[in-house]
Order: C-alpha cells, then structure tokens, then sequence
C-alpha cells in the first residue's frame, strides 16, 4: 500500500508551535510581507535573521506530540510505501521518531547559501552572517520557502501522489497552494482522501472522508486502524 500524508501547522500546534497565521492575519505577531518573502530580506536581512533566529531557538522548548509519533509508527510498518510531507518547518517529525521527512518548505534548522547554493545544518543563530561551511561567502540565509519561491521537491511529491492509494492531510487549512491542491491532485488518479483537521479546512468538501478533532488524538487512532486493516502491529 502506498500513502502520501501531508502534514501542517496544526500538527505541530498542539506542541506549542504557533500557527502558520493568527486570525488577524499576522505571522507570529508579524506582517508576512515583513519577513517571509525574498524582498524583506532584500530590504532588511538583519531584521528577518532576528525573526527566525528566535524561532529556530524556541525550537528547544517544545516536544513531539503523539501525532508525530504515530507517524513514525506507520513510517516503520510501511517503510517507502509511505511519503510524509510536511508544509511545517519545525523538526518535531524528526524528533517523533521519522526518518524520511519531506519538508517542502524547507527547515529552520538549515541554512541556505545564496552564493553556492549549499544547504548546511544548523542550529545556531544566522543574524550575525557568518560564512557559509562550504564556499565561504559571507551569504548565508533560511533555509525557507518564501512566497513567491518554489516548494522544494514538487516532482516527488506529485509522482508520489499519482501512485498513492491514499492520501490524508492532516492539520493543514486547505488555503496554501500548492499543497492546497494535492488532494485534487491524488483524487485525480484514484487514491481516497481522508482529512485530519481540528476544524473542516477550506477544502474538507474535497475529501472523500473528514474526521474533525485534535491531531493527537485523530491521528494515532487512524494509524492503529490503518495498521490493523494491514494485518500490522499498532501497538506503541
């Protein structure tokens, strides 16, 4: 069996990660335009390395849910006949226990060179523009998909989705294209769709099935019914 799930902000919320966007349309208390975009850094490198520096080091204060870890138990039982996505650039999958991580929009704890292109680990703050590891120019940014850039690993991610069986979202708002589409996208050669959202997203009339509720709790007991079905052993 073959299984693409797309994860976002909700996921990680319930470990104390804010969400992608408040109601009021601010990013953590920010104006997206101020820093997620590459003419904010353009405009203001000093002032979005602050941003996400502080975001990379609230990072040790927060732990995998049991959504993350149910994952990495389906990831275990399935092995490449799972894709997990993650629109979310936190590494609480990889510290749920996930090993195969596809993060599209990139990760807080890398760093991309915009003078050789290299993408490096790290942990550390970028505010004080140190050289990068590997050519030594002084060009160190984010490693985040802004708006207006293009998500890493899109062919993977839409092969994966023409060859799956099924395909289930879970805490995404269904409004972020293009993982907005994926849905469509999977429905369109034939897998079934399930959501796993706090509340029905944007596009829960998409899904051939929706399940409403918190990501902790949704999530392992459909991994122990999927493993179950499968003749799998669910137990933690």
């Amino acid at each position: 069996m073959k299984v693409v799930v797309l994860t976002g902000a909700g996921i990680s919320a319930e470990s104390g990660v804010p969400t992608f966007r408040d109601a009021d349309g601010l990013w953590e208390g920010h104006r997206v335009e101020d820093v997620a975009t590459p003419e904010a850094y353009e405009a203001s490198p000093a002032a979005v390395h602050r941003f996400y520096d502080a975001r990379r080091a609230a990072l040790d204060a927060v732990a995998p849910n049991p959504a993350h870890t149910a994952l990495a138990r389906l990831e275990a039982a399935l092995g490449d006949g799972l894709l997990l996505v993650t629109q979310n650039i936190d590494d609480l999958h990889e510290r749920g226990g996930s090993t195969r991580v596809h993060h599209m929009h990139g990760e807080l704890r890398s760093a991309l060179c915009r003078g050789c292109g290299g993408r490096t680990p790290w942990t550390g703050d970028l505010g004080d523009f140190p050289p990068c590891p590997s050519c030594g120019v002084t060009e160190l940014r984010p490693d985040v998909v802004w708006f207006g850039e293009i998500p890493y690993g899109m062919d993977e991610i839409q092969d994966a989705l023409a060859e799956a069986d099924l395909f289930v979202s879970v805490g995404t708002s269904g409004a972020v294209y293009p993982a907005a589409g994926f849905v469509q996208y999977a429905a369109g050669y034939g897998a079934r769709t399930l959501e796993l959202n706090l509340v029905p997203s944007d596009g829960s009339h998409l899904f051939d099935e929706c399940r409403h509720g918190r990501a902790g709790d949704l999530v392992p007991a459909w991994v122990d019914e999927l493993l179950a079905s499968l003749g799998g052993d669910s137990r933690p």
